[in-house]
């Protein structure tokens, strides 16, 4: 199987605020709206995708509809710090304050309207320890 594309889709009850929220905090714009879906982009990088379902909709099988639930959303930045005093300032919630972890990440995490988790995280130099169990290359710096 060759994948050729992967982004998460985020099932909820408010499409539009759902997809608004993206848009004003994470800078992602709408490629297709409708009002049970939109498809967003990272207006910084086109690989970086993410979609908005109305979780009732009919092409959700009956037994998987509903809201999004043990989600968490992973976004690297170049800057944690400034992220996190524009979010902090937008009035997020910040549920786990912004922290050096010894694994090799500077983050915060806050979340969405859903109550999906949305951690902000910028690689930094792991300890000793941690560095250890990174494979040849993927060892942040």
């Amino acid at each position: 199987m060759k994948v050729t594309s992967y982004y998460p889709v985020i099932m909820t009850g408010d499409v539009a605020g759902t997809a608004a929220f993206y848009q004003r905090h994470f800078g992602f714009v709408a490629l297709f709206t409708a009002d049970w879906y939109v498809h967003l982009q990272s207006a910084d990088d086109p690989s970086v995708n993410l979609a908005v379902l109305d979780g009732g909709h009919h092409t959700i099988p009956e037994s998987g509809r509903g809201r999004v639930g043990g989600l968490l959303l992973n976004f690297e930045v170049e800057d944690v710090d400034a992220v996190h005093e524009r979010l902090r300032e937008a009035g997020l919630p910040l549920l786990l304050s912004l922290r050096d972890e010894a694994f090799g990440q500077r983050h915060f995490i806050t979340a969405d309207p859903n109550g999906v988790l949305i951690d902000i995280i910028q690689p930094i130099a792991p300890s000793a320890e941690f560095a250890a169990q990174y494979e040849a290359g993927a060892l942040p710096t």
